[in-house]
């Protein structure tokens, strides 16, 4: 998590809300990294958690990484999470719950829909207070 907080900070500098994520080998090998870019790109997938798992892909030269894990700094959306769930991740680690948009427990559970072939375990709450922290200190610069 300490590494998708990094990542998260580098995205306000193009605008962006600071999420970070990674995806880890089931060994714990980084196989991808991002942070948010869709203001930086204009780019409406640009999540961290599509990033990360673009870059991943390509290091495994395969859509399909099972066994691994995406740790991320705010629940996956529903975008991320269907993304997610296609591309066979085991587990998703993240710090801080999406109370509005979040995909994976809080509004929706696209990652462990029953009626989905492919359910992934989350481990919610790592780090959490410093990934809200992060958030919360974006907004309220954003508000001024």
């Amino acid at each position: 998590m300490g590494q998708c907080l990094e990542l998260a900070r580098q995205a306000p500098a193009s605008g962006d809300v600071p999420v970070g994520a990674v995806v880890l080998s089931a060994d714990g090998v980084i196989l991808g990294a991002g942070h948010n870019t869709r203001e930086r790109d204009a780019d409406p997938t640009g999540h961290a958690e599509l990033n990360a798992l673009r870059e991943a892909a390509g290091a495994m030269g395969s859509w399909r990484l099972d066994g691994c894990t995406v740790v991320v700094t705010l629940e996956p959306c529903t975008m991320c999470a269907g993304a997610i769930s296609q591309s066979r991740i085991s587990t998703v680690i993240f710090g801080a719950w999406d109370k509005k948009a979040g995909g994976a427990g809080s509004v929706f559970d696209i990652l462990r829909e029953p009626r989905l072939n492919h359910w992934v375990e989350i481990q919610p709450g790592v780090r959490a207070e410093e990934c809200s922290a992060l958030l919360k200190d974006f907004f309220a610069e954003q508000r001024r």
